[in-house]
């Protein structure tokens, strides 16, 4: 691996985007991780991870889910066809959380977004802006003598239309613009760094049946997809190997029954993918150092496949590249345990789910839980929310409750504010007013 993209990653290392997966520091009995699990940790990394972070506190309250819910400005994050159905004319949502509190004390995430609906009433436009501050970060040589000081960031700016394709379908387009700088154009033995740029798109589908019934009670049941993220890779270096963004296929259900004129509760599951390589298992030399093929300039892969390959081919092999249960023998000769490629990939989704109740659409209570395999970032919470709507402001509010000890998402607050407008009435001028 060439200094350059060693340089880059431990630029992202250092300032701890990627802490929130790095289950081998959590290999223990008190966070209930066995052994087998420690032996076979093998998380999927990729750049600017800041995106999959949830911006708001209605999602973040039900365990991180939120591709199928009633759709509101949010949406734009979750599953931006969902606007196309969304009843306001115009919502602007503003959310703010302190991100990893107990390692960085002056990190956080901010989301600003709107929805506008068109005259149509079927189709809607929207944009958003994330803003991710990794705060203070000061930069050393070799010998402990400071560089200079930094404050790194990351933002996103999204332009989203959306429009029903039937009177339950909806399809949408996002066009996203993502920049990284993290080192401030810091120089390290001859690497050059600069800020990561990058274009990517979402691709993403509603369906929506509110005419169910149960038992005796109106139901509603939505289904969700987004393929969010797809985009050229990045590179933090004039000369370095480029990295993935986090492409992500997220999909699942959910169904609201009105049980009375006051009440109401929702039940939600999102089910994720990344859509990018799985790292492979490398034959190693006697050193255990990973064999360089010198024709190609890459290591050579003893199990799963080489990563350094194209955004398309990345997408598509996700599903059938992990490398398994890998061991050798004595003559070096690769073991792959029976099953254990499939069982592989069955770890790399990750499941969310919760549920929402409402009493009179004014007080909302939320609930949630968020679980990832231990050998892929072993990310497991509960949440807890709540929230509250007078006409035209909505107030939300998340808690996150970790599982395993020593959890730097624990005690995650998340606020959002929310203003909503509803369709302006016809005027008196209008010759169809009544």
């Amino acid at each position: 691996m060439k200094f350059d993209r060693i340089f880059a990653r431990t630029c992202i290392l250092a300032l701890g985007i990627l802490i929130i997966k790095d289950a081998s520091s959590q290999c223990s009995t008190a966070n209930n991780i066995g052994q087998e699990d420690c032996d076979n940790i093998n998380t999927i990394t990729t750049a600017v991870p800041f995106l999959l972070i949830s911006p708001d506190s209605r999602a973040g309250g039900m365990g991180d889910a939120g591709v199928a819910v009633s759709p509101d400005a949010n949406a734009l994050h979750w599953n931006p066809s969902k606007i196309a159905f969304m009843e306001e004319e115009f919502e602007i949502t503003m959310s703010y959380s302190p991100w990893l509190r107990n390692l960085v004390p002056d990190m956080n995430l901010a989301y600003l977004s709107f929805v506008k609906k068109l005259k149509n009433d079927k189709s809607a436009y929207g944009g958003s802006l994330r803003y991710f501050s990794l705060g203070d970060i000061t930069f050393t040589d070799i010998n402990g003598s400071v560089i200079r000081n930094f404050k790194p960031s990351e933002f996103a700016l999204d332009l989203t239309y959306a429009a029903q394709l039937s009177d339950k379908i909806s399809g949408g387009l996002s066009v996203r613009y993502v920049h990284s700088n993290l080192t401030g154009g810091v120089s390290v033995q001859g690497a050059d760094s600069k800020p990561g740029q990058s274009v990517a798109v979402d691709v993403s589908m509603f369906y929506t049946n509110p005419e169910l019934r149960l038992g005796d009670k109106d139901a509603t049941f939505n289904f969700g997809l987004n393929i969010s993220n797809v985009g050229a890779k990045m590179s933090y270096t004039e000369t370095a190997e480029t990295d993935f963004l986090p492409i992500n296929l997220r999909l699942g259900p959910a169904l609201t029954m009105d049980l009375d004129k006051y009440n109401k509760i929702t039940f939600n599951v999102d089910f994720n993918k990344l859509l990018v390589p799985t790292p492979p298992v490398y034959y190693l030399d006697s050193t255990n150092q990973p064999i360089l093929d010198p024709n190609t300039g890459n290591y050579v892969v003893a199990s799963g496949r080489d990563p350094n390959v194209g955004v398309a081919a990345g997408m598509f092999g996700s599903f059938t590249d992990a490398p398994g249960r890998v061991t050798f023998d004595d003559n070096g000769a690769v073991q792959v345990e029976s099953g254990s490629v499939f069982k592989e990939e069955l770890r790399e989704i990750n499941i969310a789910g919760g549920f929402e109740y409402w009493y009179d659409n004014q007080f909302a209570f939320r609930g949630g839980y968020f679980y990832e395999h231990a050998t892929k970032g072993n990310r497991k919470y509960f949440t807890l929310g709540a929230g509250v709507k007078y006409k035209k402001l909505g107030i939300d509010l998340s808690y996150l409750i970790a599982t395993n000890q020593r959890n730097p998402l624990a005690n995650t607050l998340r606020f959002s504010l929310k203003l909503s407008f509803d369709k302006l009435k016809k005027s008196s001028s209008d010759p169809d007013a009544g």
